[in-house]
């Protein structure tokens, strides 16, 4: 502070002293006698009368970065331990599913990962950011950089957080995160019930479809999900809407001998039907198989009616002993489950067109929905007695008949079964009771506890859907409106 006040206002003891090299390059000689002022010249002068000062400091900073250590520390925060499973709020601190207790260390140290995560942008308040940006204006970009690197790499080795960042962390039992968004249908809400509600493989289109006549096709964005197309079908409420897996068109049908077909390139909507040789009075219930080459409508008396995709006609059928009530593809395409009123789940080979296994659905009368997971190791088979059961493919059709879960937690029909993207939470919902709708999380076959919302704001579901990232989830329900909820455990829709 001496020598620095000694350069800016002059001193009778010391006079100012600049180095040979500065002397040499800038050409300036200094005078012995007292200072009283200093004048610079030159603005793209390398003469600093702090540039001495900075080299000191320059060493003084490297031996604190070095040898840096806290000012307090707490001794006893070793022997404290504290149970990150109990609180819920903190068992998004734990790294594996089987962690309860932790130190008190640790749970300090996870805190900071935690804060650091949620909010990336205020690496400005952190002591080496600032020391790391005050060198930036240094001659040397070589001891620049290398400075820089130092300090992110201290950064790295002062928490205990993940060096690879992942696409989203692991969802763990219990409690979901998540928060509800701007209604996927706010700007144009349905005047009847939502029957079918599906993103787009882009994850940014939403289409929406119900008893209105009305196709609506919204943008996602999470704050205002723009409407962006609505088409009417006027000789048809609409059952059931989806797209084709290419994204290239929507196959809808209602309680009509015919469904039509709308082609999103070039904004075509064709009428087809009657089915050539069949009479079918509804093609209300179908599915369409993974590789957008083949519809499956449900027909009459157990029959399965096979449309291909492109020319809109009939290829083939199957027959089951009972009636069909539902239907699912497997992940690949190449296979077909069916279930209806004799309380069987039969496998068929669409290559073959031959049924070629089939087992009973323990404690079932009436099988009404399926599905199987997008991986195809496992499978849910809904009843009209709220049952479902979820069993694992390679089990069930090595003759195991058990399952691998019983879920009881409805008590109505169950209408509506779906996994998630990575199958790590699935989704049973029944149209018959309010707020029917319950999420579980697949690895332990548990029931999340704070779904459905304590608001009690579902009314009757009966539609649902998540984006091809699994990031968010979009439910229709009776009074026409489209729900639309984040899923914070998965960083992208």
């Amino acid at each position: 502070m001496k020598k620095l006040e000694n350069s800016l206002f002059g001193s009778l003891y010391s006079p100012v002293e600049f180095s040979k090299h500065e002397d040499d390059e800038v050409g300036v000689q200094v005078d012995e006698t007292p200072a009283l002022f200093i004048v610079d010249r030159s603005p793209s002068s390398g003469l600093s009368v702090y540039e001495e000062d900075h080299d000191l400091a320059d060493e003084s900073s490297d031996k604190e970065t070095v040898q840096r250590k806290p000012v307090w520390v707490d001794e006893e925060e070793q022997n404290i331990s504290v149970n990150i499973a109990k609180v819920n709020r903190l068992r998004k601190l734990r790294k594996a599913e089987e962690e309860f207790v932790i130190s008190g260390s640790a749970y300090e140290s996870r805190l900071r990962a935690q804060h650091a995560k949620l909010n990336p942008g205020t690496d400005w308040a952190n002591l080496d950011s600032r020391e790391m940006n005050s060198g930036s204006d240094s001659e040397d970009s070589d001891v620049e950089d290398s400075n820089a690197t130092a300090a992110v790499v201290g950064d790295i080795l002062r928490t205990d957080e993940d060096l690879v960042v992942k696409d989203g962390s692991k969802l763990l039992p219990g409690i979901l995160e998540y928060s509800r968004l701007v209604d996927a249908n706010l700007e144009e809400p349905s005047s009847g019930p939502i029957n079918s509600v599906q993103f787009h493989r882009n994850a940014q289109l939403l289409l929406a479809a119900g008893l209105d006549r009305r196709l609506r096709f919204f943008q996602i964005d999470g704050k205002r999900n723009t409407k962006i197309e609505s088409i009417f079908i006027e000789d048809c409420p609409i059952r059931k809407a989806c797209f084709l897996p290419d994204g290239s068109s929507v196959i809808a049908a209602g309680r009509r001998k015919f469904f039509y077909s709308i082609d999103l390139v070039k904004a075509k909507v064709d009428k087809i039907g009657p089915l050539t040789g069949r009479e079918e009075k509804s093609l209300e219930a179908f599915e369409v198989s993974p590789d957008s080459k083949m519809i499956a409508f449900l027909g009459n008396e157990g029959y399965i009616l096979l449309v291909s995709s492109e020319t809109k006609e009939l290829i083939g059928t199957l027959k089951m002993n009972g009636t069909v009530r539902s239907i699912a593809f497997t992940s690949d395409g190449n296979q077909l489950l069916g279930s209806g009123g004799d309380g069987v789940i039969y496998h068929w080979d669409l290559r073959t067109r031959t049924c070629f296994h089939k087992g009973v659905d323990e404690g079932c009368i009436t099988g009404t929905s399926l599905c199987t997971s997008p991986n195809g190791n496992l499978f849910a088979a809904g009843s009209d007695s709220g049952i479902v059961n979820v069993y694992k493919s390679d089990d069930f059709l090595g003759g195991k008949r058990k399952p691998a879960k019983v879920i009881e937690n409805l008590t109505t029909k169950v209408d509506f079964v779906k996994f998630n993207n990575d199958a790590k939470i699935l989704a049973i919902c029944s149209s018959m009771k309010k707020n029917s709708l319950k999420l579980i999380h697949v690895p332990s076959f548990t029931v999340f506890s704070n779904w459905p919302p304590s608001n009690k704001s579902l009314h009757y579901p009966r539609c649902l859907d998540f984006s091809p990232h699994g990031g968010l989830m979009a439910m229709g329900n009776a009074g026409g409106k489209v729900l639309l909820y984040k899923l914070h455990h998965c960083h992208q829709s």
